[in-house]
């Protein structure tokens, strides 16, 4: 086990620099593997090289130009640089290349961070009374309604009662759990997104996830994701824009702080 401390000061400062938590993200994916394949499906992102697979929520918006043609045969680290990208689909093929890097078995193992999906993000969280936010159209944990005071779906292409996720500035703050979706990497809001929590245990979730430590010196209390397992199934499914879950190809993580 691999432990993490997080120093409120260095954090703060940190957040003084929108692009600071994605610079942590990008720098610690290291060593030359080569991005060999990459696909932008219907509801995924995947990068692949010889060894490893990761996957990230594809996010439409091409409206800025790409910073490269494709990402196939550059390194892992040069991919994962994309995330930076305002070409939201680039940015999720980037995120999907720093996965492929982080969110390996080896790593769940390194960290002790394997997880049954049962407990999963909220393991030893008690919900009763609690203010709870889901920013992203989650189900959340089970119970969830059933205890806690409040809960508030924010989205940003809302259901019907959903709020809007323009919303947040005025819901979070009020909140003492706040559940975040992955995806929010890609499209470059978790940055504001945590400092309007600073009050709230806060939890980033979802298959986009990636195992990195260093993004809990940024807010975040808990990390929660999955590493791909079956690499060929996964493959097939964001090919095939497949429905459902892709845990079911997955081997689930959570590393927290508390």
């Amino acid at each position: 086990m691999i432990k993490l401390i997080r120093s409120r000061g260095e954090m703060m400062c940190m957040r003084n620099d929108y692009f600071a938590l994605y610079d942590a993200l990008c720098t610690g994916v290291t060593g030359k593997e080569t991005i060999e394949k990459t696909i932008s499906g219907e509801r995924w992102a995947f990068a692949e090289t010889a060894a490893s697979s990761g996957i990230a929520m594809f996010t439409a918006g091409s409206t800025i130009a790409p910073m490269y043609p494709t990402l196939e045969g550059l390194s892992l680290a040069e991919g994962a640089q994309c995330v930076k990208s305002w070409n939201l689909e680039e940015a999720s093929l980037g995120l999907a290349a720093a996965n492929a890097f982080y969110n390996t078995p080896e790593r769940i193992e390194a960290f002790g961070a394997g997880v049954s999906m049962d407990v999963f993000y909220t393991d030893g969280i008690n919900l009763r009374g609690k203010t709870v936010a889901l920013v992203g159209h989650m189900h959340g944990p089970k119970g969830l309604r059933e205890q806690a005071k409040a809960v508030y779906i924010l989205e940003r292409a809302p259901q019907p009662g959903d709020y809007p996720d323009s919303a947040c500035d005025w819901i979070l703050p009020q909140c003492d759990l706040v559940i975040i979706t992955g995806s929010s990497l890609v499209n470059k809001t978790l940055p504001h997104l945590l400092e309007l929590c600073d009050n709230a245990l806060t939890i980033l979730t979802g298959p986009s996830v990636p195992l990195c430590p260093e993004l809990l010196d940024f807010g975040l209390d808990r990390i929660a994701g999955m590493a791909v397992a079956d690499r060929g199934a996964m493959r097939d499914r964001v090919e095939k824009g497949l429905r459902g879950s892709p845990y079911g190809e997955g081997m689930p993580f959570l590393l927290k702080i508390r």
